[in-house]
């Protein structure tokens, strides 16, 4: 659970002391937002689009499996946040490999599903993060802050239907584990990882190399 990090005194030293010991948490960042969820609300009653998010949530079989690792939802739009502990003490996506293949799995059973009209498109944003911190300005609520989630909402401004975005750093600890299980290039969705992109985003200092997959 989150560190609650308050103070009632503007100015106190006191916490300083408590931030500068609060350690980092290294983990996967995923943003999943469903496409067109706003549009759908204009031209059809609740309930014929309150049954599509239903479906859809339900088929992104992730958040059952990660349910204590979603931090927020905003509108139709999900964050979840997998600290590197909790993703290897899981025994069956336990590696950034298997959770990429999860997602793509994910967004073809959706886009391809025998019966129409059942299911929204979504579009996803992954990122390896190293700069956050397990925090929480809320008492209660589990959070994460740090730049690198910030760098991984920005990643859905490249994001589409049925597209994966992936940070380099992400797809750099995909290939860690593909070497380490001695997994082919050719197997998955690994075939359809695009080449670097280059991305100047608002806020971050540096330009952001990511790779896409679209589905």
């Amino acid at each position: 659970m989150a560190q609650w990090i308050h103070d009632k005194d503007p100015r106190s030293a006191g916490i300083e002391r408590v931030l500068q010991d609060v350690p980092k948490c290294p983990g996967v960042c995923l943003f999943i937002d469903i496409v067109d969820s706003t549009w759908i609300k204009y031209r059809e009653p609740f309930t014929r689009w309150g049954q599509k998010l239903n479906n859809t949530f339900n088929f992104i079989s992730l958040l059952n499996d990660f349910p204590d690792n979603i931090v927020k939802g905003i509108g139709d739009e999900i964050m979840l946040f997998i600290p590197d502990q909790e993703l290897h003490r899981k025994s069956t996506f336990h590696t950034c490999f298997a959770l990429l293949e999860e997602i793509y799995a994910t967004l073809d059973n959706i886009k391809n599903f025998p019966v129409e009209d059942l299911f929204l498109p979504c579009k996803v944003a992954i990122h390896y993060c190293t700069e956050v911190y397990n925090v929480t300005f809320l008492e209660g609520y589990n959070d994460y802050y740090g730049k690198d989630v910030d760098l991984s909402a920005r990643l859905m401004s490249k994001a589409k239907p049925y597209r994966i975005v992936i940070s380099e750093k992400f797809f750099q600890k995909v290939q860690e584990d593909v070497t380490s299980e001695k997994i082919s290039l050719d197997q998955g969705c690994l075939k359809f990882v695009s080449g670097k992109y280059l991305e100047d985003f608002k806020g971050v200092p540096r330009p952001v190399e990511y790779r896409i997959i679209q589905v």
